[in-house]
């Protein structure tokens, strides 16, 4: 299972960091992974900080706010790592996508569907519609495109708007990268089907000779409609 390396138990000398705030929330997060979203109180936060409750709300109103900051982080692990592998300018366009889309689909696997409780969390940020969700949804978008569009300046893929071809790709891998549907087809169809999807989708991208087709010759005897 995958161990946060925000985890204050994890990490070394975690306790002495002077940001109370990070400590507060990589403290929140473990408790979450071992009691759940909805068991752990504030207060739980607190004893195990060794601080008031009062001294937690000095930094976070309530607990939906510590919670967000917690879904912030742990999407923004996700973020980084996609925007290091989108930054390989030297690598192909298509090998960089497969390589985004399969470490997406590895990191939210391991992050919410593997661990139950932190499931749980991500189900209600989904359900609800936490502005942050659709942030990082826009975000993981735009490196979608920053990737298109290079495969596009390269001649890789075939010419056409970046943008709506990162929509149209960022549609078409949601089974492969969203929590919710990874959880619902299973992590075993789930990794069955990111090599073909993978495929389908650089393949969809292609740059291909005779892209533009001349008029069509029409047949000389001509099938009928069957509908």
């Amino acid at each position: 299972m995958w161990q946060s390396e925000t985890n204050p138990r994890n990490i070394p000398g975690m306790a002495t960091v002077p940001d109370t705030r990070s400590r507060i929330v990589a403290t929140a997060e473990h408790l979450f992974r071992v009691y759940g979203y909805q068991k752990t109180t504030v207060a739980d936060i607190a004893k195990e900080l060794k601080m008031s409750p009062a001294n937690v709300y000095r930094f976070f109103q309530s607990k939906k706010e510590l919670t967000e900051a917690v879904a912030r982080l742990l999407m923004g692990g996700v973020e980084a790592a996609a925007a290091a592998i989108a930054a390989q300018e030297d690598e192909p366009a298509a090998s960089r996508l497969r390589r985004l889309i399969a470490e997406v689909s590895r990191m939210n696997a391991e992050r919410y569907v593997a661990d139950n409780k932190m499931h749980e969390m991500c189900a209600v940020a989904m359900t609800e519609a936490w502005p942050l969700v659709e942030a990082h949804i826009e975000y993981m978008r735009s490196l979608l495109e920053r990737i298109i569009a290079d495969g596009i300046a390269s001649g890789e893929f075939r010419a056409g708007d970046a943008k709506v071809f990162a929509q149209c790709v960022h549609k078409s891998i949601i089974v492969l990268c969203h929590p919710l549907m990874i959880a619902e087809c299973g992590s075993e169809q789930t990794s069955a089907l990111l090599g073909p999807m993978s495929d389908f989708v650089v393949a969809a991208l292609r740059a291909h000779k005779d892209a533009e087709p001349g008029p069509r010759t029409k047949s000389a005897h001509p099938r009928k409609s069957l509908v």
